[in-house]
């Protein structure tokens, strides 16, 4: 059973919601508004959070930078907007997973036992040493040199990806699937500016890689600098 928190305006959403997740076997608080999640957010905390967008007192983009200064519960945005670019602006934000409205409650039971389970194998997941870049999944932190590295979620993300299979290729392809659960087209490019920003914060270049090698036409791979 998870604890959860839905955050939606909408009356007979939220009733409807409330109830078939509870009839799932979870236990659900309610809040109508940004500022009365964000209480009860940090008071209750919560095992995950499904996040409207249209709050009648802040945007739900906005109550999501707030929750993330703060917390790294797990937030799954409802949403009407189905435009490519917003969801991965809301991934790259912090968010772990969306659903676009007209949804059941049955799909969004499955996006939250999704997410519960990749938090779950996080918590689990020892240690990664590539060289002398160290990447802690459960606590979500990364260390290059003895020095702590300060990553967004969505850097941290595409950096544990690749560090699972250290040295191996890994497409845009995957990397958009897996890291921004979004199919490979239009925003491929996502996957060039977030290499660039880590780049900078490992303190290299595409000219000059340590850790993080481009292989072009093909994807990117982390691997032991050579010197």
């Amino acid at each position: 059973m998870a604890r959860l928190l839905l955050i939606e305006d909408d009356p007979a959403i939220r009733a409807t919601l409330l109830r078939a997740l509870r009839e799932r076997g979870h236990a659900v608080a309610a809040s109508p508004a940004a500022m009365e999640g964000l209480q009860t957010a940090l008071a209750e905390k919560p095992d995950l959070i499904v996040l409207d967008l249209g709050l009648p007192d802040l945007d739900g983009r906005e109550l999501l930078r707030m929750l993330r200064a703060v917390s790294r519960v797990p937030v799954i945005i409802a949403t009407a907007r189905d435009e490519e670019t917003e969801m991965v602006r809301l991934l790259d934000a912090g968010a772990d997973d969306y659903v676009v409205k007209p949804f059941t409650a049955a799909q969004l039971d499955a996006r939250i036992r999704a997410v519960l389970r990749r938090g779950t194998s996080a918590e689990e997941s020892p240690t990664i040493t590539v060289g002398n870049l160290r990447i802690d999944p459960g606590a979500r932190t990364v260390n290059l040199d003895g020095n702590a590295v300060e990553l967004t979620p969505r850097e941290f993300d595409l950096l544990h990806h690749l560090a699972l299979r250290p040295g191996q290729v890994v497409t845009k392809r995957e990397l958009l699937s897996e890291v921004w659960q979004v199919p490979y087209g239009s925003t491929d490019k996502t996957v060039d500016v977030h290499l660039s920003w880590l780049r900078r914060k490992l303190g290299e270049t595409a000219q000059q890689p340590r850790y993080l090698h481009t292989v072009r036409g093909v994807g990117v791979k982390l691997s032991e600098p050579s010197s």
